[in-house]
Protein backbone atom coordinates (compact mmCIF):
# COMPACT_ATOMS: atom_id res chain seq x y z
CA UNK A 1 0.00 0.00 0.00
CA UNK A 2 0.75 3.43 -0.46
CA UNK A 3 -0.24 5.65 2.33
CA UNK A 4 0.44 9.29 2.46
CA UNK A 5 -0.72 12.71 4.73
CA UNK A 6 -3.03 15.55 2.68
CA UNK A 7 -3.56 19.06 3.78
CA UNK A 8 -2.21 22.14 4.52
CA UNK A 9 1.02 21.89 7.41
CA UNK A 10 0.16 20.28 10.33
CA UNK A 11 -3.28 19.67 9.60
CA UNK A 12 -2.64 16.76 7.16
CA UNK A 13 -5.38 13.78 7.01
CA UNK A 14 -4.58 10.42 6.56
CA UNK A 15 -4.90 8.65 3.31
CA UNK A 16 -4.10 5.89 0.82
CA UNK A 17 -4.17 5.43 -3.10
CA UNK A 18 -5.91 2.46 -4.33
CA UNK A 19 -5.28 0.35 -7.49
CA UNK A 20 -6.56 2.53 -9.73
CA UNK A 21 -4.26 5.67 -8.49
CA UNK A 22 -7.12 7.05 -6.35
CA UNK A 23 -6.41 9.54 -3.45
CA UNK A 24 -8.54 7.50 -0.55
CA UNK A 25 -9.70 9.49 2.91
CA UNK A 26 -9.07 7.29 5.45
CA UNK A 27 -10.09 9.47 8.37
CA UNK A 28 -13.14 7.75 9.23
CA UNK A 29 -11.73 3.96 9.04
CA UNK A 30 -9.08 5.40 11.17
CA UNK A 31 -11.48 7.23 13.94
CA UNK A 32 -9.70 10.34 13.69
CA UNK A 33 -6.12 8.39 13.87
CA UNK A 34 -2.73 9.65 12.47
CA UNK A 35 -0.53 7.85 10.40
CA UNK A 36 2.04 7.44 13.39
CA UNK A 37 4.15 5.08 15.41
CA UNK A 38 0.46 4.01 17.06
CA UNK A 39 -0.64 3.54 14.09
CA UNK A 40 2.24 1.38 13.12
CA UNK A 41 2.28 -0.43 16.06
CA UNK A 42 -1.34 -1.55 15.80
CA UNK A 43 -3.68 -2.34 13.45
CA UNK A 44 -3.82 0.56 10.94
CA UNK A 45 -2.61 -1.43 8.32
CA UNK A 46 -5.04 -4.05 8.64
CA UNK A 47 -8.21 -1.87 8.77
CA UNK A 48 -7.00 0.04 5.70
CA UNK A 49 -6.51 -2.93 3.88
CA UNK A 50 -10.16 -4.52 4.86
CA UNK A 51 -11.55 -1.14 3.93
CA UNK A 52 -10.07 -0.74 0.48
CA UNK A 53 -11.05 -4.51 -0.26
CA UNK A 54 -14.49 -3.48 0.52
CA UNK A 55 -14.35 -0.59 -1.49
CA UNK A 56 -15.43 1.53 1.77
CA UNK A 57 -13.43 4.56 1.40
CA UNK A 58 -14.34 8.56 0.32
CA UNK A 59 -12.45 9.42 -2.61
CA UNK A 60 -10.77 12.64 -2.31
CA UNK A 61 -10.37 15.27 -5.04
CA UNK A 62 -6.21 15.39 -5.38
CA UNK A 63 -6.01 18.57 -7.02
CA UNK A 64 -4.17 21.10 -5.33
CA UNK A 65 -3.71 19.32 -2.40
CA UNK A 66 -0.61 19.65 -0.54
CA UNK A 67 1.16 16.41 0.39
CA UNK A 68 2.45 16.21 3.91
CA UNK A 69 5.23 13.88 5.24
CA UNK A 70 3.01 10.40 5.48
CA UNK A 71 4.35 9.84 8.73
CA UNK A 72 3.35 12.06 11.88
CA UNK A 73 5.40 12.75 14.68
CA UNK A 74 8.55 10.41 13.97
CA UNK A 75 9.71 9.79 17.53
CA UNK A 76 13.68 10.42 16.01
CA UNK A 77 15.23 10.50 12.97
CA UNK A 78 18.67 8.01 12.94
CA UNK A 79 21.15 8.39 9.90
CA UNK A 80 23.75 6.45 8.42
CA UNK A 81 26.95 8.27 6.72
CA UNK A 82 29.53 7.06 4.27
CA UNK A 83 26.92 3.94 3.28
CA UNK A 84 28.35 4.34 -0.44
CA UNK A 85 31.41 3.30 -1.42
CA UNK A 86 31.54 5.83 -4.44
CA UNK A 87 30.00 8.52 -1.58
CA UNK A 88 33.13 7.60 0.96
CA UNK A 89 35.48 8.02 -2.12
CA UNK A 90 34.00 11.26 -3.15
CA UNK A 91 34.03 12.92 0.51
CA UNK A 92 37.55 11.59 0.69
CA UNK A 93 36.91 8.98 3.57
CA UNK A 94 37.78 5.18 4.40
CA UNK A 95 34.87 2.82 3.88
CA UNK A 96 33.79 2.16 7.28
CA UNK A 97 33.93 -0.89 9.49
CA UNK A 98 30.67 -0.58 11.14
CA UNK A 99 27.86 1.99 10.82
CA UNK A 100 28.76 5.38 10.70
CA UNK A 101 25.55 6.62 13.20
CA UNK A 102 24.13 10.42 13.34
CA UNK A 103 20.59 12.04 14.60
CA UNK A 104 18.92 14.59 13.02
CA UNK A 105 16.05 16.59 14.76
CA UNK A 106 12.94 15.45 13.71
CA UNK A 107 10.90 18.33 13.40
CA UNK A 108 13.56 18.65 10.27
CA UNK A 109 11.03 16.29 8.42
CA UNK A 110 8.73 18.31 6.06
CA UNK A 111 6.36 17.25 2.94
CA UNK A 112 8.26 16.09 0.05
CA UNK A 113 6.83 19.64 -2.28
CA UNK A 114 7.79 21.83 0.61
CA UNK A 115 10.85 24.40 0.15
CA UNK A 116 13.76 23.73 1.52
CA UNK A 117 15.75 26.14 3.57
CA UNK A 118 19.27 27.33 3.12
CA UNK A 119 20.01 28.29 6.94
CA UNK A 120 21.20 32.12 7.77
CA UNK A 121 24.80 32.18 7.52
CA UNK A 122 25.14 29.46 4.97
CA UNK A 123 27.74 28.67 2.35
CA UNK A 124 27.55 25.25 1.65
CA UNK A 125 23.82 23.49 1.88
CA UNK A 126 23.51 20.22 0.14
CA UNK A 127 21.01 17.50 -1.51
CA UNK A 128 21.65 13.79 -0.52
CA UNK A 129 19.00 11.04 -2.07
CA UNK A 130 18.57 8.54 0.93
CA UNK A 131 15.98 5.60 1.35
CA UNK A 132 14.31 6.14 4.24
CA UNK A 133 13.05 3.25 6.65
CA UNK A 134 10.32 3.40 9.03
CA UNK A 135 9.83 1.39 11.61
CA UNK A 136 6.85 -0.73 12.82
CA UNK A 137 7.43 -2.37 15.98
CA UNK A 138 10.19 -2.06 18.93
CA UNK A 139 13.22 -3.34 18.21
CA UNK A 140 15.93 -3.69 20.48
CA UNK A 141 18.32 -6.42 20.66
CA UNK A 142 18.21 -8.18 17.66
CA UNK A 143 19.49 -10.85 16.68
CA UNK A 144 19.42 -11.58 12.83
CA UNK A 145 18.50 -9.94 9.34
CA UNK A 146 15.04 -12.01 9.03
CA UNK A 147 14.25 -10.31 12.48
CA UNK A 148 15.31 -6.73 11.50
CA UNK A 149 13.33 -7.12 8.55
CA UNK A 150 10.06 -7.76 10.44
CA UNK A 151 10.15 -4.89 12.14
CA UNK A 152 10.22 -2.66 8.99
CA UNK A 153 6.73 -1.04 8.32
CA UNK A 154 7.57 0.65 5.33
CA UNK A 155 9.89 2.69 2.91
CA UNK A 156 10.06 5.87 1.43
CA UNK A 157 12.09 9.16 0.22
CA UNK A 158 13.96 10.84 1.73
CA UNK A 159 16.03 13.96 0.80
CA UNK A 160 18.81 14.22 4.04
CA UNK A 161 19.84 17.86 3.23
CA UNK A 162 23.18 18.87 4.67
CA UNK A 163 24.71 22.32 5.17
CA UNK A 164 28.40 21.01 5.16
CA UNK A 165 30.36 23.76 6.83
CA UNK A 166 28.00 23.42 10.03
CA UNK A 167 28.64 19.52 9.66
CA UNK A 168 32.60 19.03 9.02
CA UNK A 169 33.77 22.62 10.11
CA UNK A 170 32.09 23.54 13.27
CA UNK A 171 33.80 21.40 16.01
CA UNK A 172 33.12 18.10 14.44
CA UNK A 173 29.31 17.73 15.17
CA UNK A 174 27.32 16.50 12.35
CA UNK A 175 23.79 17.13 14.09
CA UNK A 176 24.74 21.00 13.41
CA UNK A 177 25.12 20.75 10.05
CA UNK A 178 21.80 18.06 9.48
CA UNK A 179 19.47 19.52 12.01
CA UNK A 180 18.81 22.89 10.27
CA UNK A 181 14.67 23.31 9.59
CA UNK A 182 13.28 21.54 6.33
CA UNK A 183 16.45 19.56 6.16
CA UNK A 184 14.33 16.34 5.93
CA UNK A 185 11.54 16.18 3.02
CA UNK A 186 9.78 12.71 3.69
CA UNK A 187 7.96 10.81 0.84
CA UNK A 188 5.06 11.08 -1.25
CA UNK A 189 4.40 7.59 0.03
CA UNK A 190 5.25 5.47 2.86
CA UNK A 191 5.15 2.10 0.87
CA UNK A 192 4.41 -0.52 3.00
CA UNK A 193 7.08 -3.62 3.42
CA UNK A 194 5.49 -5.81 1.19
CA UNK A 195 5.46 -3.88 -1.85
CA UNK A 196 8.97 -3.46 -1.48
CA UNK A 197 10.09 -7.13 -1.43
CA UNK A 198 14.22 -6.88 -2.26
CA UNK A 199 15.48 -3.38 -0.80
CA UNK A 200 18.96 -3.61 -2.12
CA UNK A 201 17.43 -3.26 -5.40
CA UNK A 202 16.49 0.11 -6.02
CA UNK A 203 17.49 2.94 -8.66
CA UNK A 204 17.63 6.42 -6.71
CA UNK A 205 18.18 9.79 -8.18
CA UNK A 206 18.49 13.14 -7.70
CA UNK A 207 18.44 16.22 -10.01
CA UNK A 208 19.24 20.29 -9.12
CA UNK A 209 18.00 22.14 -11.76
CA UNK A 210 17.47 19.98 -14.81
CA UNK A 211 20.97 18.19 -14.25
CA UNK A 212 21.35 14.49 -12.79
CA UNK A 213 23.94 15.12 -9.88
CA UNK A 214 22.61 11.68 -8.13
CA UNK A 215 22.52 8.04 -9.96
CA UNK A 216 22.56 5.26 -7.53
CA UNK A 217 21.18 1.89 -6.52
CA UNK A 218 20.47 0.74 -2.73
CA UNK A 219 22.56 -2.59 -4.24
CA UNK A 220 25.52 -0.42 -3.35
CA UNK A 221 25.28 0.13 -0.32
CA UNK A 222 28.26 -0.96 2.01
CA UNK A 223 25.60 -1.66 4.99
CA UNK A 224 22.63 -3.33 3.86
CA UNK A 225 18.98 -2.26 5.35
CA UNK A 226 18.79 -5.68 7.84
CA UNK A 227 22.44 -4.74 9.00
CA UNK A 228 21.35 -1.52 9.54
CA UNK A 229 18.61 -2.15 11.76
CA UNK A 230 20.15 -5.24 13.42
CA UNK A 231 22.89 -2.72 14.35
CA UNK A 232 20.93 0.15 15.68
CA UNK A 233 18.61 -1.90 18.23
CA UNK A 234 22.20 -2.92 20.35
CA UNK A 235 22.62 0.52 20.72
CA UNK A 236 19.24 1.99 20.78
CA UNK A 237 15.30 0.99 21.04
CA UNK A 238 13.42 2.04 18.10
CA UNK A 239 10.07 2.77 18.22
CA UNK A 240 6.92 2.71 15.71
CA UNK A 241 7.12 5.63 13.70
CA UNK A 242 11.01 6.20 13.66
CA UNK A 243 12.72 7.25 10.51
CA UNK A 244 16.06 5.78 9.75
CA UNK A 245 17.54 7.21 6.32
CA UNK A 246 19.85 4.56 5.46
CA UNK A 247 22.99 6.88 2.88
CA UNK A 248 23.41 8.72 0.02
CA UNK A 249 25.23 7.85 -3.28
CA UNK A 250 27.56 9.75 -4.82
CA UNK A 251 26.84 13.21 -6.35
CA UNK A 252 26.39 15.52 -3.57
CA UNK A 253 27.88 18.94 -4.01
CA UNK A 254 30.48 19.04 -1.40
CA UNK A 255 32.16 15.72 -3.53
CA UNK A 256 32.20 17.80 -7.28
CA UNK A 257 35.28 20.25 -7.90
CA UNK A 258 33.85 24.12 -8.74
CA UNK A 259 30.26 22.01 -7.81
CA UNK A 260 27.76 25.05 -6.56
CA UNK A 261 25.73 24.18 -3.04
CA UNK A 262 22.16 24.98 -3.33
CA UNK A 263 21.17 28.86 -3.22
CA UNK A 264 17.67 30.36 -3.42
CA UNK A 265 15.65 29.48 -6.15
CA UNK A 266 17.74 26.02 -6.97
CA UNK A 267 14.72 23.15 -7.53
CA UNK A 268 15.76 19.55 -6.37
CA UNK A 269 13.90 16.16 -7.95
CA UNK A 270 14.25 12.99 -5.97
CA UNK A 271 12.78 9.72 -7.16
CA UNK A 272 13.18 5.91 -6.15
CA UNK A 273 12.31 3.03 -8.01
CA UNK A 274 8.79 2.48 -6.87
CA UNK A 275 8.52 5.16 -4.18
CA UNK A 276 8.02 8.19 -5.86
CA UNK A 277 8.98 11.73 -6.47
CA UNK A 278 9.94 15.02 -4.41
CA UNK A 279 10.38 18.25 -5.94
CA UNK A 280 11.72 21.25 -3.57
CA UNK A 281 12.48 24.81 -4.32
CA UNK A 282 15.48 26.23 -2.14
CA UNK A 283 14.35 29.64 -0.34
CA UNK A 284 15.95 31.42 3.00
CA UNK A 285 15.19 31.23 6.39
Amino acid sequence: MKLLRVGSKDAERPAVLDGEGRLRDLTGVLNGADLDGRFLAGDGVERVRAALADDDLPVLDAEGLRIGAPVARPGKVVCIGLNYRDHAAESGAAIPDEPVVFMKASNTVVGPFDDVLVPRKSEKTDWEVELAVVIGKTARYLESHEDALSVIAGYAISNDVSEREFQLERGGQWDKGKSCETFNPLGPWLVTADEVPNPQSLGLRLWVNGELRQNGDTKDMVFEVAEIIRYLSWFMVLDPGDVINTGTPAGVALGIPGQPYLRKGDVMELEIDGLGRQRQTVGQA
